[in-house]
């Protein structure tokens, strides 16, 4: 098998050829079709997250073929097409796992972090942790879904009933939940980098009541917002934005410090949550509602060997949506 490999923090990404893996008694090995490049894969290549895999290979939004089945696993995976996401494995024992909140297991296993992802030709993967997809899905358009995806619908559900939802940062995440919300009958506010005017037309080509730089404020005020840029400094600028009993969610794994802001933004019962990982039930969930919404997905492809591309075009938003590997 092929992987492009991290070997240190800030260090380009290394093509390498790897004996090809064995599962597990309970994995699957997936024949990788597309991997998509997320935010968080950044966040692992600059060493933002602590004690990772080293070496490692990133990525954790996969689409493959079940090539293989552990002596535990029921062989008639093997073919099926499924997904694997950022949850890799959960303890299943802990006092989190036992409510009904895996996303917060105190002995996680995250694909592509903590154990080998997807920027390969193949990848090993609990099979209990797998999304089974339909055999007919795109594997590239499918592959973005399988994080920015669930985690944008674990932050929407965050949202409750809001009608009004602003969006910050127009990415992968955000133009996927922004067709969601649009399918919903909610009103959807975008909010760029300042200038972002090509995110901006993107914004307002999928149905967004207003679309604009995270300089300015909105024409109404919020009954919602969702933080997907890892800006801190956008928390006292959402909280401005929503309206008394608003919530404001922030939905990635890494974000840059806070600054201080007055208690008056926060007052009025406004609240600010963060949104952890992603459980089994909410891809169960997202991925019933995912084809009724016709999602309109913008991908840029990438073979596996320009992965450092990827990245970089990733960190300079160079694209609108998401980037996708193809081995």
């Amino acid at each position: 098998m092929k992987a492009m490999v991290l070997h240190g923090p800030g260090q380009a990404l290394v093509l390498e050829d790897r004996p090809d893996p064995q599962p597990g008694a309970a994995d699957v090995v997936v024949r990788v079709e597309a991997c998509a490049v997320c935010r968080t894969d950044l966040h692992v290549v600059d060493g933002d997250l602590p004690d990772p895999l080293r070496p490692v290979v990133p990525g954790h939004e996969i689409v493959g073929i079940v090539a293989a089945v552990g002596a535990d696993v029921d062989p008639s995976c093997l073919g099926r097409r499924v997904g694997v996401p950022w949850l890799g494995h959960t303890c299943g024992c802990c006092r989190f796992c036992e409510a009904g909140a895996e996303n917060l297991c105190d002995h996680p296993v995250f694909t592509g972090y903590t154990r080998d992802g997807g920027f390969a030709t193949h990848v090993v993967a609990d099979a209990a942790f797998t999304v089974p997809l339909d055999g007919a899905c795109d594997p590239v358009t499918t592959a973005p879904l399988m994080c920015a995806g669930l985690i944008g619908w674990r932050a929407l559900s965050m949202a409750g009933d809001a009608r009004r939802i602003g969006l910050y940062g127009f990415g992968a995440a955000a133009h996927i939940i922004a067709q969601v919300c649009r399918w919903q009958g909610r009103d959807v506010y975008a909010f760029t980098s300042p200038g972002d005017h090509a995110a901006q037309d993107h914004a307002w080509s999928l149905g967004a009541a207003w679309a604009g730089g995270s300089d300015m404020a909105p024409p109404d005020l919020l009954d919602a917002a969702i933080i997907f840029a890892p800006v801190g400094a956008l928390v006292p600028a959402a909280l401005a934005a929503v309206v008394k009993g608003g919530i404001v969610i922030c939905g990635g794994i890494h974000m840059s410090d806070i600054p201080a802001f007055p208690y008056g933004l926060l007052w009025g019962e406004r609240r600010l949550v963060s949104v952890a990982n992603l459980t089994r039930a909410d891809a169960t969930a997202f991925m019933a509602v995912a084809p009724k919404v016709g999602l309109r997905m913008a991908v840029t492809v990438y073979p596996l060997a320009d992965a450092n591309h990827a990245l970089d075009d990733l960190r300079h938003g160079r694209f609108q949506g998401a980037a996708v590997l193809v081995p």
